[in-house]
């Protein structure tokens, strides 16, 4: 299984499902395939024979920004980067990742580490003790380096973007459709993105456990949603797939976060899973209008 498909399994069963509230009105429907799992775009007020030369377009672009953030196409630059520890020319997508990645990881106390790659491998390989140790000494974010011209990681070490970059492309698939000039539109490409309003109002978001249990729900406009479950997929046999820098076990069993972009929201629903109630507020306060909807302690 990708790294990326572990998190696509919350975004199915454990993050917001949404749908528009009351009866069916004039809505063009698009579901496809990217980063691992299922995608989908709702677009208000439109209809299905005008939006498919847009949903054309977002289907190259997926297919553009799995060329940067996949870990399961091999000449991606995330693969590339792991492979030999350092990437020349990072495309403008990765670097606005990548520092996007060193705010969170500033503001949560380097609980939230792209880093940890090394370590969930190993685990999830069922390691021996020497090598998951071998693992840890890898991990941290102040090894990583990167700017215009070169991403440059530790001997050894690898990134995963599972906790951030569906919401960037989730973000990025938005801002194209508001470039057609759309602005009531809902997209699911593992994080929500709800632009303006859906056929009947703003739009009504569900999140549920992977039971399905509905546990909250909320109308958005002009706000991305993400939720994060660390036990809906073990690795090693009981290890929840979210982990520490240090391979600790999680605070919070469900986390559900809204914000301006799906990549903070993404971002901060991945790093509260790790910190109890306290700092998750702080960690939070630190992203302007971001906002904890959810937070289920363990």
């Amino acid at each position: 299984m990708s790294i990326l498909n572990r998190r696509r399994f919350l975004a199915i069963s454990a993050a917001a499902l949404a749908v528009p509230s009351g009866a069916a009105a004039s809505v063009a429907r698009w579901t496809g395939y990217a980063l691992g799992g299922p995608v989908s775009m709702q677009l208000a007020g439109v209809a299905q024979a005008d939006a498919d030369p847009i949903f054309a377009m977002v289907e190259a672009e997926l297919d553009r920004l799995e060329d940067i953030f996949s870990l399961y196409r091999d000449k991606s630059e995330l693969s590339r980067l792991n492979r030999f520890g350092t990437l020349g020319d990072p495309s403008a997508e990765l670097l606005h990742v990548l520092s996007a990645c060193a705010s969170l990881n500033a503001a949560s106390d380097g609980q939230f580490d792209p880093t940890v790659q090394p370590l969930w491998l190993a685990i999830a390989n069922e390691a021996d003790d020497n090598a998951i140790e071998a693992a840890k000494a890898v991990v941290g974010w102040s090894n990583v380096g990167f700017d215009a011209h070169q991403v440059s990681l530790p001997k050894g070490g690898a990134l995963t973007l599972n906790g951030i970059a569906q919401g960037a492309v989730t973000d990025r698939i938005a801002a194209l459709l508001r470039g057609q000039g759309l602005r009531d539109v809902l997209v699911d490409m593992g994080e929500i993105a709800a632009l303006g309003q859906g056929p009947n109002g703003p739009w009504s978001i569900g999140v549920a456990k992977t039971d399905g249990t509905l546990v909250h729900r909320l109308t958005a406009s002009d706000r991305a949603i993400a939720t994060s479950v660390p036990t809906a997929m073990e690795i090693g046999g009981t290890q929840g797939h979210i982990l520490s820098p240090t391979g600790g076990t999680p605070l919070q069993a469900l986390v559900s976060v809204s914000a301006p972009t799906a990549m903070i929201a993404d971002g901060l629903s991945t790093a509260l899973c790790l910190v109890d109630d306290a700092a998750g507020a702080r960690i939070v306060a630190a992203f302007p209008d971001a906002k904890i909807e959810v937070m289920t302690s363990v």
